[in-house]
């Protein structure tokens, strides 16, 4: 068995990748945050990666959050909810997640403060900006971003807005790619200057197992990885 078919293995390999991806920009490695993303593996593998050091852990889906936290209570691991999240699942959300990175529209977020008022809680939150044309990417249009931020901390005080979050358009140009990264880090830089009360935008989330590079090179101090860290889905998964 090779190192890369070990978790232990991919791991150490895509430590080394965004290492050398930060040193390319000219950044320090530990700029740059790994969120595995967990969605479709079973709780032996959490577990594997958990052995690992890794205790943060990215799911599409509330229902599975709940399945996993249930299975894990009690081992301090913080779920990350960054698949797109329907208003009627806000309570579950409000309820498991440590995080949630697909913050998309007002209803949402009065949705989802409503509930953790309820819950007695607060949580980060990232706002998910779509930066490509394809129909299937969900996210703000950038241009609504600046009077959402000022609602959200004028009267939904039980989020946190940390920073941005972003999917890149599908394509095998990697200019392509690297236009939609580039585009959140300049929306980032913009709003930053009109220094909002109560809002933070340190952070931007973009970068998968496929892209995750480029998306440092443009700015990215998160990068979601999936299949490059447990390997491949034993099925399709339909995002």
């Amino acid at each position: 068995m090779t190192a890369i078919d070990t978790m232990a293995g991919r791991l150490a390999q895509i430590q080394q990748r965004i290492a050398q991806a930060c040193e390319r920009a000219g950044r320090p490695p530990e700029s740059v945050t790994l969120l595995p993303v967990s969605k479709t593996f079973g709780v032996d593998a959490i577990r594997e990666a958990m052995a690992l050091g890794l205790t943060r852990f990215g799911e599409n889906k509330t229902q599975e959050i709940r399945q996993k936290a249930a299975a894990l209570a009690g081992q301090g691991l913080q779920w990350v909810l960054i698949g797109h999240l329907q208003t009627n699942k806000a309570k579950d959300a409000a309820r498991d997640a440590a995080e949630v990175q697909s913050l998309d529209r007002p209803d949402l977020a009065e949705a989802l403060h409503r509930r953790l008022q309820n819950e007695g809680r607060s949580i980060d939150v990232l706002v998910q900006v779509k930066t490509s044309s394809e129909p299937s990417k969900y996210g703000m249009a950038p241009q609504d971003v600046p009077a959402f931020l000022r609602r959200i901390a004028a009267e939904f005080t039980t989020l946190r807005v940390r920073g941005l979050m972003t999917l890149a358009v599908n394509s095998p140009d990697p200019e392509e790619v690297r236009a939609c990264f580039r585009a959140l880090r300049e929306l980032r830089d913009r709003l930053a200057q009109e220094n909002i009360p109560g809002i933070s935008l340190d952070r931007l989330s973009m970068g998968m197992s496929g892209d995750f590079e480029l998306a440092i090179e443009e700015g990215s101090t998160e990068v979601r990885i999936g299949t490059a860290v447990f390997g491949a889905r034993s099925y399709p998964d339909p995002q």
